[in-house]
């Protein structure tokens, strides 16, 4: 009866193990972007992405940026006063009420010779609302400014 149980919990342990082992093989083989939300314009212009990547990219609309809103499509720079990267914005949406210059926001899409060609743009919830990660960003580059005073 005692070799049983003890039989028993080995087995337990040892799979667990393998479980662990496994784990840890997958983690070890995952992209190392896989968990990182979006990037900055400072990363992006460091190491740019193929140009069959889709990835995000956040940061600050740059004030007198923006051409002229043609419906779907529009231009406007993103900043994290560090770096600024061209964005060329052709989705199927018109933008957000509360998208606009100087505000916070991330783009989905794909880099190509230079500019971001953004097929998804995501903009702030309310007057104060600004994704963590954006603000980690420009606190990083010294220009976040807390907008409650």
């Amino acid at each position: 009866m005692k070799g049983l149980k003890k039989q028993r919990r080995i087995q337990i342990v040892a799979l667990a193990g393998v479980c662990l082992l496994g784990v840890l093989a997958i983690l070890w083989f995952l992209p190392k972007d896989a968990f990182q939300f979006f990037r900055s314009p400072t990363e992006v212009l460091a190491a740019p992405p193929g140009e069959d990547e889709y990835f995000q990219l956040g940061g600050l609309v740059k004030e007198g940026s923006m051409t002229d809103v043609e419906g779907v499509q529009f231009g406007f720079v993103i900043s994290d006063g560090g770096a600024e990267v061209p964005v060329r914005y052709v989705g199927n949406d018109p933008a957000p009420d509360l998208f606009g210059e100087g505000q916070g926001t991330i783009v989905k899409g794909y880099y190509v010779d230079g500019v971001f060609e953004a097929s998804e743009l995501l903009a702030k919830h309310d007057e104060t609302y600004m994704p963590a990660e954006v603000i980690e960003v420009l606190k990083e580059q010294g220009v976040y400014q807390d907008p409650s005073g």
